[in-house]
C-alpha cells in the first residue's frame, strides 16, 4: 500500500532550535526566536499542512503542552480536509466520557479524527495527573479501557466489572462515523501486547530501518496470533534542503547551539526512563555528539535534548526521499514528520520530497 504521510503540531512551541522551552518550578525559559503555541499560530501551522496534502497532524499531549482534545477542536474549524491524530491518555479521562467526547468529535470532524493512545512510560509525568498506577499495569488498564471503549461504541448498552473500571448501562447517543483508529506506541512487552490486541496501527519513533524492522516483526507476530492484521508507523523529524550540504549545515547549527550541561542533564534522564522507547532513543547517542549519524542520512541529534521521537532525516530531497522508500520497504505506511520550525520545514518537505515519493509511487500524488 502506498504511504500517508502526517505532520506534527507543535502544541509545547516552536522555533529554530531544538532547545525549545524550559521549564522551573517558579517561571519558564524561552530560547531566543521562541514562538509560542497561540492558537493563531498552531492555526498557520495546520492551515499550511491542509493545502500541502499532508495526510494529517499529530496533536500530541504531555505536561508543557496545550490539551490536545481542546486544540483539536480549535483547528478543525480552521481547515478542510486534514485529519487530526488526537493524543490521550487512557485512566485520566473515564472510559464512558471519553467513548462520549470521541463520538462528538468525530461527528463535529465529519470523519477526521484518530487517536493516538499514549499509556505514559514515566510515574513521574503521569503522577502529576493524579495516576498513580504502576508501569506494567498502566498498560493492563490500557487494554481494558480500549475493549471498554470501543464496546461502548459499537453496542447498545455495556455492563462491565473488571480490574480498573466498572459502568453499569454506558452508552453514547450515537456510535462515530467511522469509528475511529487507536494508533499506539509502546516498546516494552506489555506494550506490544496490547497493540497486538487492541490497535489499528502501531506506531514507533525512529531507529536505523533495520531495528525499526526488527520491532514491528514482533508486534505482527503478536497480532498474527490474535487473528489481526495492523498497519505500522514511524515517528520521525525532517531537514530537507535542495543539497545535502546545506541540509547538514542545518543540523550542524541546530547542534552548535545546544550547551554541554543541558546535554548531559538530558541524557542522565533519559538514559534513566521507565520508558523503554526513551532508553533505545537515549542509546542511539550515548549523549556524546560525536558520531550522531547513527545511519545514512539518519541523525541521532534531535534526542541530545528533547525527549520522544529523536532521529531526524538530513539530507537533500533525493536523499531524505530514497531513507523514506527504506522504511516503507521494512513495512511502514504511516510516517508522522516534523521539523523545525514546523511551518517551513512542513514546505521544504512537501515542495522537495513529497514530489519525489509520488513519482516513485510510495506516496499517493498529492491533491493540490
Amino acid at each position: 500500500m502506498t504511504a500517508r504521510i502526517f505532520w506534527f503540531l507543535p502544541t509545547a512551541g516552536d522555533g529554530r532550535s531544538i532547545v525549545g522551552a524550559s521549564h522551573a518550578s517558579s517561571h519558564r525559559v524561552e530560547p531566543a526566536g521562541f514562538r509560542r503555541p497561540s492558537l493563531r499560530y498552531l492555526t498557520e501551522v495546520a492551515q499550511a499542512a491542509d493545502r500541502l496534502d499532508y495526510e494529517g497532524v499529530l496533536t500530541p499531549t504531555g505536561t508543557w503542552c496545550e490539551d490536545a482534545w481542546l486544540t483539536t477542536a480549535a483547528l478543525l474549524q480552521a481547515t478542510r480536509r486534514l485529519k487530526f491524530l488526537v493524543a490521550f491518555r487512557p485512566g485520566l479521562t473515564p472510559p464512558t466520557l471519553a467513548a462520549q467526547q470521541a463520538a462528538t468529535l468525530q461527528r463535529f470532524s465529519e470523519g477526521r479524527v484518530l487517536f493516538n493512545v499514549v499509556t505514559g512510560g514515566d510515574d513521574a509525568e503521569q503522577r502529576r495527573f493524579g495516576d498513580w498506577v504502576d508501569h506494567d499495569r498502566r498498560y493492563a488498564r490500557t487494554d481494558e479501557y480500549l475493549d471498554l471503549v470501543r464496546r461502548i461504541w459499537t453496542e447498545e448498552s455495556v455492563d462491565h466489572d473488571g480490574e480498573f473500571y466498572r459502568v453499569e448501562d454506558a452508552r453514547v447517543s450515537e456510535a462515530p462515523d467511522p469509528l475511529p483508529e487507536f494508533w499506539f506506541g509502546g516498546s516494552s512487552d506489555p506494550a506490544l501486547a496490547v497493540a497486538a490486541k487492541r490497535v489499528q496501527t502501531y506506531l514507533t519513533w525512529g531507529e536505523p530501518p533495520a531495528a525499526a524492522k526488527a520491532k514491528i516483526e514482533r508486534v505482527r507476530a503478536l497480532a498474527d496470533a490474535e487473528g489481526r492484521k495492523l498497519t505500522y508507523g514511524i515517528r520521525l523529524h525532517t531537514i530537507s534542503r535542495d543539497t545535502s550540504e546545506e541540509a547538514w549545515a542545518v543540523a550542524q547549527r541546530l547542534l552548535d547551539e545546544l550547551p554541554d550541561d543541558a546535554v548531559e542533564k538530558a541524557h542522565q534522564l533519559h538514559a534513566a526512563s521507565q520508558s523503554e522507547g526513551q532508553r533505545r532513543m537515549a542509546a542511539l547517542h550515548g549523549g556524546s555528539k560525536d558520531s550522531l549519524q547513527i545511519y545514512p542520512n539518519l541523525w541521532a541529534g534531535v534526542g541530545l535534548i528533547r525527549g520522544g521521537a529523536g532521529t531526524a532525516l538530513v539530507g537533500s530531497h533525493e536523499e531524505v526521499a530514497n531513507l523514506i522508500g527504506e522504511y516503507h520497504d521494512a513495512g511502514f505506511d504511516e510516517f508522522i514528520l516534523s521539523g523545525y520550525p514546523h511551518l517551513e520545514e512542513a514546505y521544504h518537505f512537501a515542495e522537495g520530497v513529497r514530489p519525489i515519493l509520488d513519482q516513485r509511487g510510495v506516496t499517493a500524488p498529492a491533491r493540490r
